[in-house]
């Protein structure tokens, strides 16, 4: 026996609310990661910019010290 069509359109009605719920929760989780990534990227930049300075500092004092 096919299920009235009142029926199929409320199961419809309620499939499509679940995926936009799972959908708005899944892109909550994205934004989150895409933060977290991009505080990620931030830190690593600011480690790069410390061991270039440490680099100078290191290149600096063999020159004092060899030549």
């Amino acid at each position: 026996a096919a299920a009235p069509l009142g029926q199929v359109s409320e199961l419809a009605e309620q499939l499509e609310e679940r995926l936009f719920h799972s959908y708005g929760f899944h892109n909550k989780l994205i934004q989150e990661r895409l933060q977290e990534l991009n505080e990620v990227m931030e830190r690593v930049e600011e480690v790069q910019a410390e061991l270039r300075r440490i680099c100078c500092t290191i290149e600096a004092a063999y020159q004092d010290l060899c030549l």
